[in-house]
C-alpha cells in the first residue's frame, strides 16, 4: 500500500488514539504541518507524514525499547514508509541528545540524517506545540519539558543539553518560511 498523508493519519490514529493528550498533541502537530503546506510554504509530503508519525513510536502496539523515536523509525522502515520519513521520525526534536542518553546512539546512528530543512520544521512544529495540542512559544515548550520530568530522568538531561539546539532549529525553519521570531514567542 502506498504511503500518502491519509495514511499517516490513519496509522497515527491506529496506534495512538488511546494515548490521551500525546493524541492531542499529535494531531495539533500533524494539522499545523497540514496548514504550512497548504499555505505554500516549503513542507515536503514526506514532513507532513513524520508531523503525524513523529511519536507513533509511544504506541503500544510499536514501543518495543522505550525510545520512541527509534521505535517509531523502525516500525514505520518496517511498513515500508518513504526512507525520509523514517528519517525524519528517528531525529525529531533532538532526538540524538536523549539517545546519548538513554544508551541508544549506536540504534539511533542506523538511520540516515533527514533533510535539515524539514527537520527543522518538524522541530518547530513539535516544539511550539504543547502536549495538549495548545499552540505555544519554543521557550515555553521546552522549559514545561523540563518541568515535566526530574532532573536525573533522560528526558530532562537531554532537554537541558539541546534547549539552544532546539531553539535554534526553530528559528531556522520560521526564518526560512517566513514566520515571526519564535524565540519571541509569535506562533506559527
Amino acid at each position: 500500500m502506498t504511503w500518502t498523508t491519509a495514511r499517516a493519519r490513519a496509522e497515527a490514529t491506529a496506534c495512538l488514539h488511546e494515548t490521551g493528550d500525546r493524541w492531542l498533541h499529535v494531531q495539533a502537530v500533524g494539522r499545523s504541518a497540514e496548514e504550512l503546506r497548504a499555505r505554500g510554504l516549503d513542507v515536503s509530503d514526506d514532513l507532513v507524514m513524520a508531523a503525524w508519525l513523529h511519536d507513533v513510536g509511544y504506541g503500544k502496539s510499536v514501543a518495543a525499547t522505550g525510545f520512541h523515536p527509534v521505535d517509531g523509525a523502525r516500525w514505520l522502515a518496517a511498513q515500508d514508509a518513504p526512507p525520509e520519513v523514517v528519517a525524519l521520525v528517528a531525529h525529531h526534536s533532538g532526538a540524538w541528545f536523549e539517545a546519548e542518553e538513554r544508551g541508544f546512539a549506536d540504534a539511533l546512528a542506523q538511520f540516515p540524517e533527514p533533510d535539515q530543512d524539514q527537520l527543522d520544521v518538524l522541530t518547530l512544529i513539535d516544539m511550539s506545540t504543547s502536549p495538549t495540542g495548545r499552540r505555544v512559544p519554543v521557550h515555553e515548550r521546552l522549559t514545561e519539558i523540563l518541568e515535566r520530568y526530574p532532573s536525573d530522568h533522560p528526558v530532562h538531561r537531554a532537554v537541558s543539553r539541546s534547549f539552544s539546539s532546539l531553539e535554534d532549529s526553530a528559528s531556522r525553519a520560521a526564518e526560512r518560511l517566513g514566520l515571526a521570531d519564535v524565540r519571541a514567542g509569535t506562533m506559527l
